[in-house]
């Protein structure tokens, strides 16, 4: 139909004949799913003369609740349970494919070393216990992946949007790695395979931040400790040479005695 009101011949869209829709029906091995975040939405016609465009073609206006915790990039806000209905929704739609969760994760809020990301922690409990309510539903997930290992290269965004579990001081030649909060915290569901009772996952909460507190400490000393190493190197060569001179005088002086 926009195609039609644009004055174009045929639809931009690809045309498959029945006999291709016949051939690749059912030749999937599985569904790759990447997830973030959910909105509301609600039908906002647009004038197809505006030309094709990914929003003119939607005819529709995104919503976010007032009240959903807003997380990192301005886009992405936390709300699990939006997670788990796209699941269930995958699980019916595609005739029940085995589907891995290729990407899902949170980025930071501020430009700064944030070792301690609590909200991230909050972001992981919560859409992956979402995760496991799918599954108990009857939605057939295979694996999981968050994003990510490292902050990395996030497309338009650069260095500057951080998902990582390990921060990357870019600006450092050797980049250095330091784990944050979310490590901890990841690895112990990872090994108990969910969440075992309430009281533990609390326990995990408390270790992850007090491991990053420490982490935090020894990051600050760094500056410190690698000046005073500066230092060093440049005053041990001036202390070992004036023993050097000492020295020489003294058999200098040694040698004069004994003629």
């Amino acid at each position: 139909r926009k195609s039609a009101e644009q004055g174009l011949d045929m639809s931009r869209l690809p045309v498959f004949s029945l006999q291709e829709k016949s051939y690749i029906k059912g030749t999937s091995d599985f569904l790759g799913l990447g997830h973030f975040t959910t909105r509301y939405i609600t039908e906002k016609k647009y004038s197809s003369r505006q030309g094709p465009s990914y929003q003119n073609d939607r005819d529709l206006v995104e919503l976010a609740d007032p009240n959903w915790p807003d997380l990192g990039s301005k886009w992405l806000y936390s709300v699990p349970w939006g997670f788990r209905r796209l699941l269930n929704f995958a699980q019916t739609q595609y005739g029940d494919p085995p589907i891995y969760v290729t990407e899902n994760g949170v980025s930071q809020k501020l430009h700064c070393i944030q070792l301690c990301d609590e909200w991230r922690i909050q972001y992981l409990k919560g859409y992956i216990n979402e995760m496991l309510k799918a599954i108990k539903d009857g939605a057939n997930v295979k694996g999981y992946t968050s994003w990510s290992l490292l902050d990395k290269f996030e497309w338009e965004k650069g260095y500057s949007d951080r998902y990582g579990f390990y921060y990357v001081g870019f600006k450092d030649r050797k980049r250095p790695r330091y784990p944050k909060a979310s490590v901890q915290y990841y690895k112990r569901i990872i090994t108990a395979n969910g969440f075992p009772n309430p009281r533990e996952v609390e326990s995990w909460y408390l270790k992850a931040l007090e491991t990053c507190s420490i982490n935090n400490q020894m990051l600050a000393t760094e500056p410190l400790l690698s000046h005073m190493q500066m230092v060093t190197e440049i005053v041990v060569p001036t202390v070992c040479t004036l023993c050097i001179l000492i020295a020489a005088v003294l058999l200098m002086l040694l040698l004069r005695r004994q003629s």
